[in-house]
């Protein structure tokens, strides 16, 4: 009973422990993921030209950079044109004074559309087409410009105009009225007269009644020049121009516009008529080719005129020097003289001309242009334009300007030291051969024996191929004893000449006679190349 009652009693607990038990709680569903904050909107960018270092074309590159702002009493324009002009050529060279650190964004004048106003902006409309004036920075897409440096376009310019005019016509401006103080009945001496501002110089000086205009430019420019105004084209890659415009005004003349500095300023200098005064305005002939040349920059900064005040009160003349980027202080100058070129162009009176428009991928090629001195009138960049393929035989853009010959002498050294070389090696080789006959002889048997076991072995080969004996021996030297030799031909002994000798005469003569005209003209190569410059 006892043990019946226990079993019964732990029947009736482990029943009770099976009801307590608690049931599994049901899993709670996962909590919604909390969405992701919304991602920022990626900062505006717009295309750039941007200098990366001192040197070639190479160190121009086209790269998204941050879209500027509107700063207070600035505005942001949206670029459709700008000028290239032949100071950015020597910022790029590490040749001009007002120097920046790379990287930096170059162009000093734009032309395009308002886009946005910034604070206490006033006189200006979002929509106006307008051309911008800055330090530097216009190569840009999107630029923000202060509203002191942006004027209101004509509605009949274009834009190209409009990028083409303002450092241009504004520097010609300046140095006819203001230095040069141009009259009726006076002369003037326009350099690099299809260049930029040769160009806006001839038009300017134009608007005088009765003033007589001597230019430099290579001949095949001569009919554009003269279109423009020029009275007396002068060919300086052929002519001494100093002494072309003595035989036309044995006084001289009146007014000299200087950009190639050296010993040009000197004869400009010599040029002037009493009272007259010479403006300098660049240094032109220190860029040669596509990168500085120190050599080059020695010799102008060499000739450059050393003069003073003495002289010049002996001899009544007066020298000047200009350059628009040092008037940042002087705006409202700028801006009265620039309204006065814009309403000689709605008048008429002047009108830039457009050599060439580029992509902005393509500012090497638009340099190159001016480098090469192949422009006649003003070079644009355009970052609407798409870029094109350069013209079949075209200089790639990219790679060195074409290098001046070596000398003869040099040539001639080169050519000796060369020949001394090879006479060295002939006699290393036969110095070889005398020492020692016996390894050469013991050479030779090796390789007749390599040549034979290796003939052999492919026998071989063939006859366990087409199932004959492996072991066959070759026989075809047996059959060739058996044949015939061959007659050897007849020789004939020719007499001739030492080889050695006749080959040198002969490639001597031949630099000689091709080279003869360039050596001697080498200096006045380097003059010309410098006088086209924009």
């Amino acid at each position: 009973m006892a043990e019946g009652g226990d079993a019964a009693t732990v029947a009736h607990e482990a029943g009770n422990a099976v009801q307590e038990t608690p049931k599994a709680e049901p899993e709670k569903a996962a909590a919604p993921a909390e969405p992701a904050p919304p991602a920022e909107p990626a900062e505006p960018t717009v295309r750039t030209i941007v200098l990366t270092g001192h040197g070639g074309y190479d160190k121009l590159s086209v790269q998204q950079k941050p879209q500027p702002k509107a700063g207070k009493g600035e505005v942001l324009v949206r670029v459709k044109a700008a000028g290239l002009n032949f100071s950015e050529l020597m910022v790029r060279q590490g040749l001009h004074d007002r120097m920046t650190k790379p990287p930096v964004v170059l162009g000093m004048e734009a032309a395009g559309v308002i886009e946005e106003l910034g604070e206490d902006v006033s006189g200006l409309e979002v929509g106006q087409n307008v051309i911008c004036l800055a330090q530097t920075g216009m190569w840009r897409e999107i630029v923000a410009v202060p509203a002191t440096n942006v004027f209101i376009m004509p509605e009949e310019m274009s834009y190209e105009e409009g990028a083409a005019i303002p450092l241009s016509y504004l520097t010609a401006y300046f140095m006819l009225f203001d230095f040069g103080n141009l009259r009726p009945g006076k002369s003037l001496l326009v350099h690099i007269a299809a260049g930029g501002v040769g160009w806006a110089a001839t038009q300017l000086a134009k608007t005088v009644d009765n003033v007589t205009i001597f230019g430099t430019a290579s001949a095949s420019k001569h009919d554009a020049i003269k279109e423009n105004g020029v009275d007396h084209p002068i060919d300086y890659r052929t002519r001494d121009y100093a002494e072309e415009i003595k035989n036309i005004s044995p006084k001289g003349v009146d007014v000299v516009l200087d950009p190639l500095g050296g010993a040009d300023t000197s004869k400009g200098l010599q040029l002037l008529r009493p009272m007259g005064k010479i403006v300098t305005y660049g240094s032109a002939n220190m860029v040669k080719g596509e990168n500085r040349n120190l050599m080059k920059m020695a010799k102008t900064l060499w000739q450059s005129t050393s003069v003073s005040p003495v002289s010049l009160v002996k001899t009544n003349k007066a020298i000047a020097g200009f350059q628009l980027a040092h008037l940042t202080g002087e705006i409202e100058l700028v801006r009265s003289a620039f309204q006065d070129i814009l309403n000689m162009y709605k008048d008429g009176k002047i009108k830039p001309r457009i050599d060439s428009v580029w992509a902005f991928e393509q500012v090497a090629e638009a340099m190159q242009q001016m480098n090469e001195r192949r422009n006649i009138g003003k070079v644009i960049l355009s970052p609407e334009k798409e870029p094109t393929k350069p013209a079949e035989g075209d200089a790639a853009p990219t790679s060195p300007l074409k290098k001046k010959k070596p000398s003869l002498f040099r040539r001639l050294s080169k050519r000796a030291s060369r020949s001394k070389d090879e006479g060295e090696k002939k006699d290393e080789v036969k110095n070889a051969k005398k020492e020692s006959p016996i390894k050469q002889e013991e050479q030779e048997k090796a390789d007749d024996n390599k040549a034979t076991n290796g003939h052999v072995q492919q026998t071989k080969l063939r006859a366990r191929l087409s199932g004959g004996d492996p072991n066959i021996e070759d026989t075809d030297k047996e059959e060739k004893k058996d044949e015939a030799p061959a007659e050897e031909p007849e020789k004939i002994e020719v007499a001739v000449e030492n080889p050695a000798e006749t080959d040198d005469a002969k490639a001597a003569a031949a630099d000689v006679v091709p080279d003869d005209k360039p050596v001697e003209n080498e200096e006045k190569a380097d003059g010309d190349a410098s006088q086209e410059a924009n």
